[in-house]
């Protein structure tokens, strides 16, 4: 069954992203305020990207990959900036756990 990962902007300008097999019902749901806790009280909608899976399955784990990301990288996604995703995903506060190697001396 073919399945839809979706971005929409919320009346306040927040992102939601989804995953559905009927793209247009289930953005009439969301105009309708009956789409999701999070877009319940957010509404009217505004789709802005969607991407098509043949299968609901990949589209739901894309959902899920997608909804990590930072609002940058989503933005990135939508304008099709697809090389600089990979630098968007990098650590931008610093809290990473990379190995930090300097010049030592003993």
């Amino acid at each position: 069954m073919k399945g839809y990962m979706y971005i929409l902007q919320c009346s306040d300008g927040h992102y939601y992203t989804g995953s559905t097999i009927d793209l247009e019902k289930r953005i009439e749901e969301h105009q309708l305020g009956i789409g999701a806790n999070f877009t319940h009280k957010l509404y009217p909608v505004k789709l802005l990207y969607f991407e098509t899976f043949e299968r609901i399955d990949d589209a739901y784990y894309r959902e899920k990959q997608v909804q990590g990301w930072s609002r940058k990288k989503k933005e990135a996604l939508m304008k099709r900036q697809t090389s600089t995703l990979h630098e968007l995903a990098k650590c931008q506060n610093g809290t990473s756990a990379e190995l930090k190697i300097g010049n030592t001396h003993e």
